[in-house]
């Protein structure tokens, strides 16, 4: 347990780490050439770094209210241990089944450390898998996000959710993929709207224009539409707790503020901007890479649609969360720009300055 760190400098901690490995990282980029044998050799010692660092700072942080929904966690926790197996007790099957098991083996702060290993082992083993010895620019760009960290300590099983769902996307095999979609699902049962996207690239070969399209003209359809979508989607009758939000008044403070956000609206756009850029003006065509920007431009488009519901990041994270995979795949399969090396430090670096501003900088002024 890291129980002697201040609790109020817990967070800001991991953010000053990252903040020096991106740093490093970028000077390298800038210094020495992608293939070298001193860039391979850094990639691969700091990524192992940068991976225990995670696992354990996250896994064995102190269990406190800092961190919003671990209580409750710890809580159902707790109760699982108190009580005979009932599946009904939670709404997402899998995670039932795992907090019910584990409470039953191991400590609760052993608990905490298995759902981090869920959920930053996946992402690891993807990376690995698309980008072999530059795997440690696609894992570090993916824990630069804005809410990577949020959730890992805070939305728990979300997060452990969507780190399968990448992890399903890398696999070869169509049984591999099929077989952690389940238990993503299994995790979280949120993941079938971009699972829905997913589906249509994958087996209807739908041309990417028209995820593009979808995606524009969902922001007029949002700020005409007004409530209707929410009121709409909320009537379609899934059981999932992201539905009450809808139709529930928006609460002032819970994603900063309520309204159409056009600054979260500009944030999602990069990966948009960069997908068109690889799509149609380097003509890069790769079918992993296809269903991860169709997947991203469907789950987004649902996210614009509903985007003055309350905790409407929560919505905004089905497609977030592959977010950087989608700015910076590219350019690490194929050589698409000149002084390629160069522009994933750039990008790095621009992406968590973003992430640090939001979490750091904004909390320290506020």
């Amino acid at each position: 347990m890291f129980d002697f760190i201040p609790i109020q400098l817990y967070t800001p901690i991991y953010f000053y780490v990252l903040l020096i490995v991106v740093m490093i990282t970028v000077l390298h980029t800038y210094t020495l050439s992608i293939n070298s044998s001193k860039t391979i050799r850094y990639n691969h010692n700091f990524g192992i770094f940068i991976f225990l660092f995670i696992l354990l700072y996250m896994g064995l942080r102190p269990i406190h209210g800092v961190f919003i929904d671990m209580t409750t966690y710890a809580r159902q926790f707790n109760i699982s241990r108190s009580l005979e197996f009932n599946l009904d007790s939670f709404s997402d099957p899998l995670y039932t089944v795992f907090i019910y098991i584990s409470s039953k083996l191991v400590s609760i702060n052993f608990f905490f450390l298995l759902c981090s290993f869920l959920y930053i082992l996946p992402i690891y083993k993807a990376c690995k898998k698309w980008f072999r010895e530059y795997w440690f620019y696609g894992f570090l760009i993916l824990v630069s996000t804005l809410t990577f960290w949020s959730y890992g300590v805070n939305g728990i099983r979300n997060g452990i959710a969507t780190s399968l769902f990448i992890l399903a996307m890398s696999r070869d095999s169509l049984r591999g993929r099929i077989f952690f979609f389940i238990i993503s699902i299994g995790f979280h049962k949120s993941m079938l709207l971009p699972l829905l996207g997913y589906f249509l690239a994958f087996r209807f070969k739908i041309n990417i224009k028209y995820f593009f399209i979808l995606w524009l003209v969902s922001i007029p359809l949002s700020l005409l539409g007004g409530g209707v979508w929410e009121q709409l989607f909320a009537s379609l009758g899934f059981d999932d707790e992201r539905l009450n939000y809808l139709t529930t008044e928006v609460e002032e403070g819970k994603f900063s503020r309520s309204g159409f956000r056009w600054d979260f609206l500009l944030f999602s756009t990069l990966p948009v901007i960069c997908g068109y850029y690889y799509s149609f003006v380097k003509q890069y065509r790769d079918r992993n890479y296809y269903l991860l920007l169709s997947t991203y431009l469907f789950a987004n488009s649902f996210w614009i649609l509903v985007i003055r519901a309350n905790f409407s990041n929560r919505f905004a994270y089905l497609s977030w969360f592959i977010m950087a995979l989608v700015i910076i795949y590219p350019l690490l399969k194929q050589k698409i720009v000149l002084r390629q090396h160069q522009r994933i430090g750039f990008i790095l670096l621009v992406y968590f300055f973003f992430t640090f501003l939001m979490n750091v900088i904004l909390n320290f002024i506020n």
